[in-house]
């Protein structure tokens, strides 16, 4: 007899292979949530993206089950290009090319299975882990695979989206991020510690753009950005609220409807 799936958002670690074959692949749209483990100053852990990317995932998995799709979690990528945070103990840094090969080689077993699109909650905006997320998307284009969804944040229409912080730049570990650790992971946040540090104004975004290679050139010594004492989980709520919209948005764009 095959299994009954009750499920309407699924995540793929925790299936069978029977489950997984029974699912329409057609409705499918496999999510993989995309982060990095690198410092995130002195009150954020190292998986401070990986957290954010999974919470996208989620919200934006609730969000097209609602419109009569399969969405399929799979496990999150946590090991990346991190070259800005490499100088900070911990930061675990792949080539770009490892990346690449990465997502394209997830992108092309998922396609053998029938599925025909995997979404990219991503969640680290490291230029080079970037820069590979869209190579592994114009490799799957030539090779006619399925379809890659990558909504990438950092640029409009995303960006306009998200926090003012957020788009200052000046949001590494700051407001922004530290809203969403508290909302999703309160335990790992360094309370005493986060309420503690001066605001940093320096816009990493900017610094990016000038040419700089890592936190501590962009005026970021302790591998933080922004205000992080004035994060709330309030605010980390309804910011995940918004990625899960922009995740949303995406695949429908993409996929025509």
């Amino acid at each position: 007899m095959a299994p009954v799936i009750r499920m309407t958002v699924f995540q793929l670690a925790e299936m069978t292979y029977e489950e997984v074959r029974a699912l329409e692949a057609a409705r499918v749209v496999a999510i993989l949530p995309a982060g990095a483990i690198e410092a995130h100053g002195p009150h954020l852990p190292l998986s401070t993206d990986v957290i954010i990317a999974e919470a996208m995932a989620r919200a934006g998995a609730e969000k097209l089950a609602a419109r009569g799709y399969l969405p399929l979690i799979l496990p999150a990528l946590i090991y990346t290009v991190a070259d800005f945070a490499a100088g900070f103990p911990g930061t675990i840094s792949l080539s770009r090319e490892t990346v690449t090969g990465l997502v394209s080689d997830i992108a092309r077993s998922l396609s053998e299975q029938g599925f025909p699109a995997l979404a990219i909650a991503n969640a680290h905006l490291d230029p080079n882990h970037i820069d590979s997320i869209e190579a592994a998307t114009a490799a799957a284009r030539a090779e006619d695979l399925l379809t890659i969804v990558f909504p990438d944040i950092s640029k409009k229409p995303w960006a306009l989206m998200l926090t003012d912080e957020f788009k200052s730049g000046a949001c590494h570990a700051g407001q922004y991020e530290g809203s969403i650790v508290l909302a999703e992971r309160p335990e790992l946040v360094r309370e005493e510690i986060r309420k503690g540090l001066a605001a940093n104004l320096a816009s990493l975004s900017q610094a990016i753009r000038a040419g700089v290679k890592s936190f501590e050139a962009a005026d970021g010594p302790r591998a933080y950005f922004g205000s992080p004492a004035a994060a709330s989980a309030a605010e980390g709520r309804r910011t995940i609220d918004v990625l899960g919209s922009i995740l949303e948005e995406a695949v429908l764009n993409e996929l025509g409807e």
